[in-house]
């Protein structure tokens, strides 16, 4: 495929995503203790793709979304905007480390059992290429390097749809017993 003919399919998807989402009654928030019991990370991940639980609210503050995921892997598609560009017309570094942050907890969270939580303890960004309101959609995907029973680690990169990298990070997670609430 051309980068063109990858651009559309990742702009369908991004808009079915977001479509089931809110046809499901999805909406941005914070899910309650009681939706979350019983459900591993990847359940949880899944119900919010289907609208069934709510969505995380940095999305829609940074224009990216959750668009696939699986064991040990999370993909989010986000579209620079002017409003994330730094003083010199750049897209500001934030940006990507929150793309990357999103990415890698999430490809991690796809492996915690029920009960299980973790929290980003390092985040490392490596940004290789500029980004600007003009680049277009971008996706970081991020897979898990090791999760054991109180570390894990993950990694991902940011890439167009040419293929070409703009971002990679690292991140290692503490990984814990949800308190009972």
């Amino acid at each position: 495929m051309t980068a063109e003919e990858i651009q559309a399919e990742w702009s369908r998807q991004f808009e079915a995503v977001r479509a089931r989402a809110l046809a499901g009654g999805g909406q941005p928030g914070v899910a309650t203790p009681a939706q979350l019991a019983g459900k591993t990370g990847l359940q949880v991940l899944q119900a919010m793709l289907a609208g069934e639980l709510p969505f995380s609210q940095i999305g829609q503050t940074m224009d990216f979304a959750l668009v696939e995921v699986s064991e040990g892997r999370a993909v989010f598609q986000g579209t620079p905007q002017v409003k994330h560009s730094n003083p010199m017309g750049g897209v500001h570094g934030g940006w990507y480390a929150t793309l990357l942050d999103s990415a890698l907890g999430c490809a991690i969270h796809t492996l915690m059992p029920a009960g299980r939580g973790y929290t980003t303890a390092e985040l490392s960004v490596n940004i290789v290429r500029a980004a600007s309101a003009k680049t277009g959609p971008l996706r970081a995907i991020g897979t898990v390097v090791h999760c054991g029973r109180q570390l894990a680690t993950a990694e991902a990169r940011i890439v167009g749809p040419d293929g070409k990298l703009y971002a990679h990070g690292t991140t290692t997670c503490l990984v814990f017993e949800m308190p009972a609430r």
